[in-house]
């Protein structure tokens, strides 16, 4: 019972974490509500249209570490629970990835924001680069595509959508590299990074349609001046 109470403690902890609005939090240090301004989202891309490149940068870097340093940590106790005796590899390996989903929950429905947050793009990419290794080589490789997309088309919406596509091929190359075997052994992994992609371009369905109408916005527009709040 102390075990599993260890690794419930563990998934709340996750879910507070990500749940912090680190893009809330700075743009309230400027005055600005970023829910009521721009897109109205939390996330680095809002914050970068409305304070800067700059603070859009800080933000993006906040939440990708919000994702990563709880994965890492959960990764480490649940190591720790296994070595005791108190989980099975396999459990130990799908409470990891729970825990990494938790992060992500966080973010995309903060407890602190009334369950109203961003799309989980940068935590994501915190937590499959928390996953080591496979989940690590495929959310770098997965970033190397969202930064070519984004450069080349201007579209941050649109980089996300194409790396958040690509991330269960990546896993899956990833472990057939190494033999069918070793594929088979993490189908929860390519499970885990299927539900994830899913869940980022289900997040960002709004910016699909203003993709397809061709308004949606490109990186150096700005939606309006952030008008300052009480």
């Amino acid at each position: 019972m102390q075990g599993w109470l260890v690794i419930g403690l563990t998934a709340v902890g996750c879910y507070l974490v990500g749940a912090i609005p680190f893009g809330y939090l700075v743009g309230r240090a400027h005055g600005v509500d970023v829910r009521s301004a721009g897109s109205g989202n939390i996330g680095a891309t809002n914050v970068g249209r409305l304070l800067g490149r700059r603070w859009g940068i800080a933000v993006f870097i906040l939440d990708v570490a919000k994702g990563l340093a709880p994965t890492i940590a959960a990764g480490a106790i649940l190591a720790e629970q296994l070595r005791l005796g108190l989980v099975s590899p396999v459990a130990t390996n799908v409470l990891w990835l729970i825990s990494g989903v938790c992060c992500i929950l966080g973010h995309n429905y903060p407890v602190f924001l009334g369950f109203r947050g961003g799309k989980g793009v940068a935590t994501s990419l915190g937590v499959v680069l928390g996953v080591y290794p496979y989940l690590t080589v495929a959310g770098a490789f997965a970033f190397g595509i969202w930064l070519i997309v984004t450069l080349v088309s201007r579209y941050v919406s649109l980089g996300s959508i194409c790396a958040a596509a690509a991330l269960p091929l990546l896993v899956c190359g990833c472990t057939l590299y190494r033999g069918r075997a070793e594929f088979m052994a993490n189908i929860p992994l390519v499970v885990f990074s299927m539900l994830l992609s899913a869940l980022v371009i289900y997040r960002h369905r709004a910016n699909l349609s203003r993709l397809r109408a061709g308004t949606e916005n490109q990186i150096g527009t700005r939606r309006d001046s952030p008008p300052a709040q009480a």
